[in-house]
């Protein structure tokens, strides 16, 4: 088992360049965390990092060039998305780097702020303002303040903002301070960013101007134009969405895929004011994927789901651990599609489908991935780890993937579409013709079969009659039996081939003699007494014909069986 094991390992390592690794890089991301991007247009990728920090206050965007630190601002709230687009068509073709964090969505242009984008706020309950209006005007205390919030807080519709939240976590102590210091500002309720994409405006190519999707805490989705960042449409789910994929162009047609904290998957097209289509899962998504028309999803449960695009369950695979994290590779010189899934047993699984292609053993646990062009490698494939690590590979142009299929099941061939002419017009006017006629038709399919019937009848009681059937008529004795006649005279041989069909029992006392015109023929032997039948096994008995008259006549010579 080691030696094998030790050649599996050699065979993926074989694949994979180990390009760097920094165990102490200080990096805390997630794979909706990192880009990859030519920011200076000078042909050389770049990876944006959201750093999640080690505490609450250390959240910075990095940006690496190679295997050294580039640039790094600071953030004012834990990020849940970067993204690089292109807002425009101005020359240079420079993409900017949009950072979702809070409410707020920062856009960078040569790694230096452009521009914020704010959420619009949403509406405030009239019974919370009012009480903080009554606070203002110092007509209540501190600790009545905090009992009318509670109150307000269970049995109110909408929710209380972020600061009567805040308020009612504080100690006594520390009530009075902090209602002296917000009672004067005004009172809002803002959503935060939950997760964020980019969706192309009306071109497929790869430098096509994009527009920011966006989920918030609010259970909506958000389309932003990219130059002037208005909303183009507005969307509500049943539930917060965690996770997003997008496909298409949004002048044209296109699929927003969305997972949400209720466990559900949603289907958004275009001017759908609700999902089109909706998958239940028992288990909270952890992954959410999309390879060509189908949908991977990775569950909770350590399983791996595949789906059509109407929701359809397609293959399910188990996994040996619990998903860490998901990320798309996409080998543009191959046309090959994959998905990169890391787990929590320090490996990194390589699935098409539902086959495994390849497993990467990492020394830590991975909690981002990021596959693409950096630096000037096509292929390269970036790793974060739970220690803070840094894991650079890049995979080998002679690099070959051989599919394994992991599951139970029918055997991958059968998982292959064939390819299904379309219909031709011959085929459309046949099927018009069929349901025009379809009674005559129905009857003289029901003639033909009683004539079929009939002919196969009459046929069999001649067989009977002439003896010729070389089926045992008696199922206690199931035997078959074919003769075969050699030679072109006046000498014969005749080759009699028995076979017992029973399933176990033997056939045993069997006798054969033969019933012929003794003026025509002589057989020597014209008596047997049959050995033991053993059951599907094939008996040869020969014996020899000699025809005695010259007269040129043939008659019929009979097998006859009997019993001792």
């Amino acid at each position: 088992m080691s030696s094998s094991s030790d050649t599996s390992r050699e065979g993926e390592s074989s694949k994979w360049l180990d390009a760097h690794y920094d165990p102490v890089a200080g990096l805390s991301s997630l794979s909706s965390c990192i880009a990859l991007a030519d920011l200076h247009g000078d042909g050389e990728y770049k990876m944006v990092v959201g750093d999640l920090g080690s505490g609450p206050y250390n959240m910075k965007l990095k940006v690496y060039k190679g295997t050294s630190l580039l640039s790094e601002n600071a953030l004012l709230d834990m990020p849940t998305g970067v993204v690089a687009f292109l807002m425009d068509q101005n020359e240079p073709r420079t993409p900017a780097v949009a950072v979702a964090s809070g409410p707020f969505i920062y856009v960078y242009k040569n790694l230096r702020p452009y521009f914020k984008f704010t959420l619009p706020a949403l509406e405030v309950n009239a019974l919370e303002k009012e009480v903080w209006d009554q606070a203002k005007e110092d007509r209540i205390d501190p600790l009545t303040l905090k009992e009318m919030l509670e109150g307000i807080r269970d049995k109110a519709e909408i929710p209380l903002s972020v600061r009567s939240l805040r308020f009612l976590m504080l100690d006594p102590q520390e009530m009075e301070a902090f209602v002296n210091t917000y009672k004067q500002l005004p009172l809002k309720r803002q959503t935060v960013i939950t997760c964020m994409a980019t969706l192309k405006k009306n071109m497929a190519d790869e430098d096509a101007v994009c527009c920011l999707v966006i989920g918030t805490e609010s259970e909506e989705i958000f389309i932003l134009d990219p130059e002037a960042f208005t909303i183009l449409t507005r969307v509500s789910l049943p539930s917060v969405p965690t996770l997003l994929d997008v496909n298409g162009q949004y002048d044209i047609e296109y699929r927003v895929t969305v997972a949400c904290r209720n466990g559900n998957v949603y289907i958004l097209r275009r001017d759908s004011k609700r999902p089109k289509y909706s998958i239940e899962l028992s288990a909270q998504v952890v992954g959410l994927l999309r390879v060509q028309k189908n949908i991977i999803i990775g569950t909770s449960q350590e399983t791996l789901h595949g789906y059509s695009q109407k929701g359809k369950r397609l293959w399910t695979v188990t996994l040996p651990a619990s998903i860490m994290t998901m990320s798309l590779l996409e080998q543009k010189s191959r046309s090959i599609q994959a998905v990169l899934v890391g787990l929590k047993n320090l490996e990194v699984h390589l699935y098409r489908d539902k086959n495994l292609l390849s497993v990467i053993s990492t020394p830590d646990i991975v909690t981002s991935l990021c596959f693409g062009r950096y630096g000037r490698e096509d292929d390269t494939l970036i790793m974060t780890t739970k220690g803070g690590g840094l894991i650079i590979k890049i995979l080998k142009r002679t690099a070959q993937f051989e599919e394994k299929d992991t599951s139970s099941g029918p055997p991958i061939g059968q998982s292959i579409k064939l390819n299904v002419p379309k219909k031709t017009k011959l085929y459309v006017d046949q099927t018009l013709r069929e349901r025009e006629n379809a009674v005559a038709m129905h009857r003289v399919f029901q003639m033909d079969l009683y004539r079929l019937r009939l002919n196969a009848a009459r046929a069999y009681v001649k067989a009977l009659d002439a003896s010729l059937t070389p089926v045992s008529s008696t199922m206690q004795e199931p035997l078959t039996l074919n003769a075969i006649v050699q030679g072109i005279g006046p000498r014969f041989k005749l080759i009699l081939n028995l076979q017992n069909t029973s399933q176990n029992r033997p056939s045993m006392q069997l006798l054969i003699s033969f019933l012929y015109d003794e003026r025509l023929y002589q057989l020597k032997p014209a008596f047997f007494k049959i050995p033991l039948l053993v059951p599907g096994l094939n008996y040869p008995i020969e014996t020899f014909i000699e025809c005695c008259s010259d007269k040129g006549i043939s008659d019929i010579i009979k097998v006859i069986f009997g019993i001792c």
